[in-house]
């Protein structure tokens, strides 16, 4: 429980911001999520309060928002809006994915935005944060399509970010796909070959291991989370939201520890697959969803013994480990106490921001093992930063040696989280220690350069 004064500086600085930020309701969670835990440790060092360190954080160095004009094939004239907040450069350049999706809006990108602040600063690499993206739907666009959107969005974005200044990646509706049409724009506008986008075609400056390293990342951390308690993956039930990249490989990833598999989803419900989505089921998975970019309930089309539940989340299935890998706020206080009466043991995101508040405080009170997605999920940014590495170096390291670091850099990051969110009964408060340990680094360097 929190003293009477810390409760007064959170309730005091959660006001001010928003009346700063009416509507936001996306970046005020994401900002009350951390606040919670950094509270007390700020207020126990009143330096941070007078330096007003917090308050600097949350707001961004810079928002750049665009319009992004671009024709159909049939000619029509179609405007979206583009979208990058650069939060913060006190470690590194700005780095951060675009995300692609109706829902994109100035509160999640800001959300977004704030999350990478301490999920780069986690991975022990020199990255700030930055997030972007654009209210732009690819589903259903054809390829040119795409291409022209693309070729449009990069037109405006080329102007702020560089190898040095802010590098994008991909997030949610932007792929290898889009991903190609962005850096080939950008070359051609400043013609320069540059380490300017992360995610890349191995054979145009990609690094090995990117598309798997933010699901691979999130097993390697959970599998970090089960052996505090003498477990592992071996012989578990996994229940995993999403189909997409994330999903995939965290899927393929969670099969080669020797877990059983039992559940995928996307936007318009879940599949179950009682007898487990095994390595040929998953490879039909990834055809359909990377190359056909077709719909989950096909899968349960081709494989009789699965079910699909339409419009539901897969959180009513039983499982011992629970990842969600879809997008934020899925899993709300009801599906987490359905999650924890069915004897879930693990739950691990792999996206941002997935669990409501009401759901952590349900996890935690029942001593499960959760972690936040600044924790588990940096695995993506942090093998985006090692391509970064690569780019610089002109060099490109083996499969092998991408996933010896990114093992490496996940391990990191749970000792950090045990180190400061140990509580005294010696349950590890995940949220509590990922927030604290990436606090001290960014406040650190922000004070060491200055009121800038």
């Amino acid at each position: 429980m929190m003293n009477q004064f810390v409760q007064n500086y959170v309730d005091g600085f959660m006001a001010d911001l928003v009346a700063k930020n009416p509507g936001e309701k996306e970046f005020h969670q994401a900002v009350k999520e951390v606040l919670d835990s950094v509270a007390p440790y700020i207020v126990e060092h009143p330096y941070l309060m007078d330096q007003k360190i917090l308050e600097r954080i949350v707001e961004p160095e810079r928002v750049i928002i665009f319009r992004v004009p671009w024709l159909d094939d049939e000619g029509e004239i179609h405007i979206n809006r583009g979208f990058r907040v650069q939060m913060n450069s006190a470690i590194g350049p700005y780095k951060g994915g675009l995300r692609f999706h109706p829902s994109v809006n100035l509160s999640i990108m800001k959300f977004l935005a704030f999350e990478q602040t301490f999920k780069n600063s986690l991975t022990t690499l020199p990255m700030g944060a930055a997030k972007g993206g654009s209210d732009f739907n690819p589903k259903g666009k054809s390829d040119n399509e795409v291409m022209r959107f693309c070729q449009s969005f990069m037109t405006e974005l080329q102007r702020h970010v560089g190898q040095d200044t802010d590098v994008p990646a991909g997030d949610i509706g932007v792929g290898s796909r889009e991903i190609g049409f962005l850096f080939g724009q950008y070359k051609r506008l400043r013609n320069e070959f540059t380490g300017v986008l992360t995610g890349k075609g191995l054979n145009w400056g990609g690094s090995p291991l990117r598309p798997e390293a933010t699901g691979y990342g999130t097993c390697y951390f959970a599998s970090a989370m089960l052996a505090t308690r003498g477990d592992s993956f071996k012989g578990k039930t996994v229940a995993i939201s999403g189909s997409g990249n994330v999903a995939q490989y965290a899927a393929q990833k969670a099969l080669q520890l020797g877990a059983k598999v039992v559940t995928l989803s996307d936007s318009n419900g879940f599949v179950y697959d009682p007898d487990g989505i095994d390595e040929e089921k998953l490879a039909y998975v990834f055809e359909l969803k990377n190359i056909y970019r077709g719909r989950i309930r096909e899968y349960a089309e081709k494989y009789p013994g699965a079910q699909y539940f339409e419009n539901r989340r897969p959180w009513g299935i039983k499982c011992d480990i629970a990842l969600p890998c879809a997008t934020q706020n899925e899993i709300n206080a009801q599906e987490a106490q359905t999650l924890v009466d069915n004897g879930c043991i693990c739950v691990a995101e792999g996206a941002n921001m997935p669990s409501e508040p009401e759901a952590i405080e349900i996890f935690q009170k029942a001593k499960l093992l959760y972690s936040p997605g600044k924790a588990s999920n940096a695995g993506g940014v942090a093998t985006s930063g090692l391509e970064m590495t690569q780019n610089s170096i002109r060099l490109k390291w083996t499969e092998e040696e991408v996933d010896a670091q990114l093992h490496r850099i996940m391990t990191d990051i749970h000792e950090a989280c045990v180190k400061y969110g140990t509580e005294p009964d010696g349950y590890v408060n995940y949220v509590k220690g990922a927030n604290i340990a990436s606090f001290i680094k960014i406040a650190d360097a922000m004070m060491a350069q200055g009121l800038v």
